[in-house]
């Protein structure tokens, strides 16, 4: 592993961190780490979980972990970052299913400590205004862990004129309607729920991986630090506490910060 190299950003606290990884594993090794340091610091804590590939080995080694360490994850509560609209719970594709399968049943995570957007509600606005309560009331999330869009997406809080603060429907590109997610599930999205900019950057602490050559794009863009609504990710660079973790594939491209 290359040495960290943090900014601090301009509101100060612990900062940015960017830590160059050899490969997706050390980089998905890493990443459990941090997750197991913050469930042993905080037992109970929230943490926010993205799906996709990007973080997917991290969650099978958050499982072996378990294995030798059966109490470390019997408190801590999941809050589903995203779901895409129109797809039934639990279907092929959908985040929940996702999640049920790399974390849920993995950590023997209890249906009283897993929340998340259902994505084929009747009323989506209604979905979006419980989720949103929910986090004012149970929050702020301890750890945010979240993947890098290729268009600089967070959640599904895609690229626009403006972005939302809070739990909301978010229309999708067309790159992300064609998320490799989605090809198992049949069906194309309604949308997308999410929760906004606002609840992301509440976290205490945000864990971004990052890992592969179609990454390099984004990942150049976001290591700028230039914040603008047409690249969500960049709000980041206002977090006091940022982790963000890549491995060399995705860092090629990028000079030495």
């Amino acid at each position: 592993m290359t040495d960290p190299t943090t900014a601090v950003n301009p509101g100060g606290g612990a900062g940015f961190r960017l830590e160059v990884l050899e490969d997706y594993e050390r980089l998905s090794e890493a990443a459990s780490e941090v997750i197991c340091a913050e469930a042993r610091e905080k037992p109970r804590m929230l943490i926010c979980l993205a799906t996709g590939a990007s973080p997917t080995r991290t969650y099978e080694l958050l499982s072996l972990k378990r294995g030798a360490h059966p109490g470390l994850f019997e408190q801590v509560r999941i809050l589903k970052l995203d779901e895409w609209g129109g797809l039934a719970r639990g279907a092929a594709g959908s985040c929940e299913s996702y999640l049920r399968k790399h974390v849920i049943r993995p950590l023997g995570i209890g249906e009283d400590r897993f929340v998340g957007f259902t994505g084929d509600t009747d009323s989506e606005e209604v979905e979006c205004d419980r989720l949103h309560a929910w986090v004012a009331e149970h929050g702020p999330i301890d750890l945010c862990v979240l993947g890098l869009g290729a268009n600089g997406h967070l959640g599904l809080n895609e690229p626009g004129r403006v972005l939302s603060p809070f739990a909301h429907r978010a229309v999708l590109s067309e790159a992300t309607r064609g998320h490799a997610m989605l090809s198992t599930s049949g069906a194309k999205p309604t949308g997308g729920l999410t929760l906004g900019l606002a609840e992301i950057l509440q976290s205490r602490q945000i864990l971004m991986l990052v890992n592969g050559a179609h990454k390099r794009q984004p990942l150049r863009r976001l290591l700028q630090k230039e914040i603008a609504c047409e690249f969500p990710a960049s709000f980041l660079w206002l977090h006091p506490r940022v982790i963000l973790l890549c491995d060399r594939e995705a860092f090629a491209a990028n000079p030495e910060p």
